[in-house]
This record gives structure tokens, C-alpha cells and sequence, in this order.
């Protein structure tokens, strides 16, 4: 990733931010200042007290549509990151939480039912991770790259997750009086761009003129909100199996990148300050906690975060510097083996297969579990797929445990796209069209059955599952052009069509046109009203 690059759809968070200015003024200040937005925190916005509930003006489903706006934002920006083997693992660690904290009575059934409880991942080398409205945590790969084990990651997780839960945002939203729909999109987009930009300037652009000072103070939390996001977090995540001193173990990470000065490469540090009452509190934890066994495996961990030091930076310097990997004389079997790892990922990435199949050899005779032994022959399938060799990836796929994991469901696909046999071709789509049943918003799925149905020659089947895959993206005319094409194919007929698609076209083309008139609706505001029509 080139540092100048502009960072989460820039272009599309400043048409926010002009719409956004037309409402609700905003506070000017001349350029961005730290201390100016720190001094405004503490003179213009009052926190309700820990035990007081967001007002009405902020309700349960007002913070799922903006959380849902933003999403739509995040979702095109190329750095929103779909790696499935790397989304696996983050599940691995988030689901745990999440059902934790439905049994604590933290997610309650209200929001349960309304918000999706999602973690995504960012392509970006800084240390970051943010929780969102609606029930959404962003994870940078950076901040991955640095964990040394899964529950130190999960910690991370849990702190976020309980921003949400205890609704951290929602209860700064409305002490500062921020009523319109497209300010708080704008706000929150233009915070997250600010924490990614890699220079002042750059940060000045996103938030239009300083007004970074007023959006910062909303997502900057208290103190206070801070503590209770670490309690309920240490909380969660003890209740979820993982090990109690994965928090405190995160926390000297900080500590220590805040005392040797960050640079910029921390945004975490930015959003969530370090204090010496946190970092005690977590120590004291840890040392009377005890000792327990962690949950997430340790070989599946470093492989995970050897995978996110080669993704968070595509360019081709990168990555060269990255198959250069080389263990060190006294390296652990599995540090060694995440070497290895690293040096073939990027190989496959660089399209260097005799240097990617000499890594995954050399790696080969440390697997001494089952975690590591699954992760290799993906790595092998993936390879194997890149080069175009459909019975050596067939071969390292039939090695693997049918675990039902999405990333398994994905690379079979590939598998059958690249062989082309019409019975593996079927298998695959059955499959996919089972996932995409119970997970309507998985843009992957939807794009891999659309290139399974055309292959088996099912263009109605295809084009509905092209329109999904847009309409998860938030690329609503997409999703609807693609649908208005399989009606056109519909009418004219032919031995491929599926009448019953073609309803199910019709059915969900007038529910996107139902959602469009919506979204329309709410950006106009109540006192404009919505439109009366909305053209087909």
C-alpha cells in the first residue's frame, strides 16, 4: 500500500461531509490540533453517566441504519479486506465472544435481532481496531500482525465488542446533540479516515477545514467508558475460554509502543489512550487471574499472523521483502514454519511457484498438529489453484477435514471453476447456494455461485447471484441493473430458463427498489419528505 494512497473512499466521505455541512453546523476550527480537540471534549460534551441510556433520539434502530450507511462506504473501499482463510481464523476468536455476551446479558434480545455482530478486516500495517454503530469492528491487519498469540487478539476484540454492547457510541452521540442522519455518517467516516492517514495534511483533507476537533470528541470515549469497555472485556473474554493474561500481555504491547514515541503506526493509541489506572488495573488482573490454558492455538495463530504481514501491503517491494523471510538459527519449530509460510504466501503472490512449492516443502516436515497440517494443504490448494493445476489442488483439498469453514467452501469453488467438470461444478453450487441461504450478506459466496451457475450454464441463477453480491457491497443500481438484465433474458426465453428464478428476480427487484426509496427518504430528512416515486 503506497502511503499516499487515500484511504477509505475519501472521495465519497467529502460528498458525505457537503451534504452533512448543509445540516447542523459543525464546529470550525482553523487545523487540526490534539490539544484543540481535547480542550473541546472537556468544554462542550457531556457524557451521560455510565448507567444512562441512549436518549430515543438515538435509538436501537437509528444506530443500525447509520451503522448499515457507513457499512455500505466501507464495504467498496478496496481496502476492506474479504481474505476467507484470515476471516475464518478472526470468527474463530469473535463468535466465542459474541455468544459470551449473550449470555451474560450483555447483547440483549432487542439488539440481537437488529444488529449483525460483525468483525471485518482492513488491509492496513497500522496497529488499529474501531468499533462502529450497529455492531460492527473494524480490525487493521497491522494490529494482527502484531499479536503474538489469539488471545491477545481477543482481547482487542472483547474491548471493542463492549463499546458496542454498553453502547459507548451511541451515549456520546447524543451528549453531543448530533441529530442528523448524514453528520453522524460523515462523522464517524471521517474519523476512521483521519486515523489512517499518513500525514496531517492528509487528515485536514478528510475532515474538511478542522472539523476533526468536534468528530473526535465523539468517538474519543471518557475515561471512564474506557475502564468499563476493559472490565467487560476482560469479562467476555475469560467467560469465552480465552486466557485471562491475553489482555494484560496487549496492554505492555502498547504501553511500549506509547513510551518509544508512536509515529503514527499505533491509531489505537490515538482512539483508545493508554492510562496508568488501565494499565494497572489489567496487570493486577492478570497476576491474580492465575495461569489457563489458551484458547486459540498457538501454530494456527503465528501462521494467521504471518498471513497478515503479507497481505497488509500488496506492493510488489513488499512482497519481495517478505519472500526474502529467512528463520533465525535459533528460531521455535513453529517460528520456523511461519517463516516458511510467509515466504510462500508471497511467492504466490508474486508469482514465483518454484519458490512458493520450495517454502511449502522446506515447511512441510515441522506440521506436528492438525491446525498447522489444515493451514498447509490450504496454502498448498491455494497454490496449486494460482498456477492453474486442478489435480494438485484437488489432491491438497482431499487432505482436508470437511469443517464446513468458509474459506474451504470458497476454495473448492475455485477448484471446480478451474476443473470444469460438471458433477464437481454441481457439488459446489449446491453448496453455495445452501451457505448464501443462511448468509445473505456474503458478497464471496454470491460472486462464487454466480461463476458456478454460468458454468453449468444457468444464466438466471447467475445474474441473481451477481445483483446479491453487489447489493451486500451497498451497490444497490448494481444490484438492480444486473436484475433488470435477468428480467430481459427472461422474456426472451430459451431452454436455460428458470421460470422460478425469474420470480424470484422479479420479488427481490422490487424489494431493492423499496430499500432505494428508503435510503432516499432518510438522506432527504423528515422536513423534505420522500419522494412520491422512484423511477423503474
Amino acid at each position: 500500500m503506497q502511503k499516499s494512497r487515500t484511504p477509505f473512499r475519501l472521495r465519497a466521505l467529502c460528498c458525505l461531509l457537503s451534504a452533512a455541512l448543509a445540516g447542523p453546523a459543525w464546529p470550525q476550527a482553523a487545523k487540526i490540533d490534539d490539544s484543540a480537540a481535547a480542550r473541546a471534549a472537556e468544554s462542550n460534551v457531556r457524557l451521560p453517566a455510565l448507567g444512562e441510556s441512549a436518549s430515543d433520539e438515538f435509538n436501537l434502530n437509528a444506530e443500525k441504519r447509520i451503522g448499515d450507511q457507513i457499512m455500505r462506504e466501507v464495504r467498496r473501499d478496496p481496502d476492506y479486506l474479504d481474505d476467507p482463510v484470515l476471516l475464518d481464523y478472526l470468527q474463530s476468536l469473535w463468535q466465542p465472544l459474541v455468544r459470551a455476551a449473550r449470555a451474560r446479558g450483555d447483547i440483549d434480545r432487542d439488539s440481537d435481532g437488529l444488529f449483525p455482530y460483525e468483525a471485518f478486516l482492513v488491509r492496513d500495517r497500522s496497529v488499529n481496531a474501531f468499533a462502529l454503530p450497529g455492531g460492527y469492528v473494524g480490525v487493521h491487519l497491522g494490529l494482527i500482525g502484531i499479536t503474538s498469540s489469539g488471545d491477545e487478539l481477543a482481547s482487542v476484540l472483547a474491548h471493542e465488542l463492549s463499546h458496542v454492547t454498553q453502547r459507548h457510541i451511541a451515549r456520546s452521540v447524543v451528549a453531543a446533540q448530533r441529530s442528523s442522519t448524514l453528520s453522524l455518517v460523515a462523522m464517524v467516516l471521517g474519523v476512521l479516515a483521519a486515523s489512517r492517514a499518513q500525514s496531517t495534511d492528509m487528515a485536514q483533507a478528510a475532515i474538511v477545514g478542522g472539523q476533526a476537533a468536534a468528530a473526535q470528541a465523539q468517538l474519543n470515549f471518557s475515561r471512564d467508558m474506557e475502564r468499563e469497555a476493559d472490565r467487560n472485556g476482560y469479562n467476555l473474554m475469560t467467560q469465552a475460554g480465552f486466557a485471562p493474561g491475553g489482555m494484560a500481555a496487549m496492554f505492555e504491547k502498547l504501553d511500549s509502543a506509547n513510551r518509544i514515541n508512536d509515529s503514527g503506526g499505533f491509531p489505537y493509541l490515538r482512539s483508545h489512550p493508554l492510562t496508568v489506572d488501565r494499565v494497572g488495573e489489567a496487570r493486577q488482573r492478570a497476576s491474580t487471574s492465575g495461569a489457563a490454558t489458551p484458547r486459540a492455538n498457538p501454530l494456527r495463530h503465528a501462521l494467521m499472523q504471518a498471513r497478515s504481514r503479507v497481505l497488509m501491503d500488496a506492493s510488489t517491494q513488499a512482497l519481495r521483502r517478505q519472500q526474502e523471510t529467512v528463520p533465525r538459527n535459533d528460531a521455535t519449530p513453529t517460528q520456523r514454519l511461519a517463516a516458511h509460510y510467509t515466504r510462500a504466501l508471497a511467492s504466490v503472490r508474486l508469482r514465483d511457484f518454484t519458490l512458493a512449492d520450495e517454502a511449502l516443502a522446506a515447511g512441510t516436515p515441522l506440521l506436528a498438529d492438525a491446525e498447522g497440517r489444515s493451514a498447509w494443504a490450504q496454502l498448498a490448494g491455494e497454490t496449486a489453484i494460482a498456477r492453474g493445476q486442478a489435480p494438485r489442488a484437488a489432491q491438497a483439498l482431499a487432505t482436508l477435514p470437511a469443517d464446513g469453514t468458509r474459506s474451504q467452501l470458497l476454495l473448492r469453488a475455485q477448484l471446480a471453476l478451474l476443473a470444469g467438470d460438471p458433477a464437481i461444478l454441481r457439488d459446489s453450487t449446491e453448496a453455495l447456494q445452501a451457505w448464501v441461504a443462511e448468509h445473505r450478506g456474503d458478497a464471496g459466496a454470491w460472486r462464487a455461485l454466480a461463476g458456478t451457475s454460468e458454468r453449468l450454464n444457468q444464466p438466471l441463477r447467475s445474474l441473481r447471484a451477481q445483483a446479491e453480491a453487489q447489493a451486500a457491497l451497498g451497490d444497490l443500481q448494481g444490484a438492480m441493473d444486473r436484475l433488470r438484465a435477468g428480467q430481459q433474458l427472461a422474456k426472451r426465453g430459451g431452454p436455460n430458463i428458470d421460470f422460478i428464478e425469474a420470480s424470484v428476480i422479479d420479488a427481490r427487484l422490487r424489494d431493492l427498489l423499496a430499500q432505494r426509496r428508503q435510503l432516499i427518504a432518510e438522506q432527504r430528512g423528515p422536513e423534505r419528505g420522500p419522494r412520491t416515486s422512484d423511477p423503474e
